[in-house]
């Protein structure tokens, strides 16, 4: 299998700071990588088709009713410290749920705290970079993207396999 480009990537920037969500949307389509770019973990959720219940904490997320185009997201890459939910709080949403789980997380942050770097990698953070970002980080996330394409790829294979 050869993978010309890498444009056909789609990753979902999420970052409260104007500033940080110019820098990596130009970092990322410098690599080529589709953008959508979103100012909050909530937007990303709601984005991403999951909404949360009208009861905090009683049930997981759900996926959006039909209503709801779904955008195929290869990568998510989130700020650690926004306010109402942090990037930690986004991460665990989307590990909690089955139809995302397998999306890679990056998480980045201004500061480097050792124990909250080693939390978001545990709960399956893929990276975790400090602020600024920069073009080498952007391409550390190459092999990331590759590995899920190809986990999906073979899903798909596999999926045919039973229908037949």
């Amino acid at each position: 299998m050869v993978i010309s480009s890498e444009a056909q990537f789609h990753v979902l920037a999420v970052d409260d700071s104007i500033i940080d969500r110019i820098l990596i949307e130009r970092l990322l389509k410098t690599s080529s990588f589709h953008v959508t770019v979103v100012d909050s973990g909530s937007k990303a959720l709601k984005f991403l088709g999951l909404v949360e219940d009208e009861v905090r904490n009683e049930k997981p997320l759900t996926i959006a009713s039909e209503t709801h185009q779904v955008v195929e997201v290869n990568l998510i890459i989130t700020d650690y410290c926004m306010p109402g939910m942090t990037g930690y709080d986004l991460l665990r949403k989307i590990k909690e749920s089955n139809s995302l789980k397998d999306i890679p997380v990056v998480i980045m942050s201004s500061e480097n705290v050792p124990s909250r770097i080693n939390r978001c990698l545990e709960e399956g953070a893929e990276e975790f970079f400090l602020k600024p970002v920069q073009q080498s980080d952007v391409n550390k996330l190459k092999p990331h993207l590759l590995k899920s394409k190809i986990k999906n790829e073979n899903e798909q294979i596999n999926s045919k396999r039973k229908d037949t």
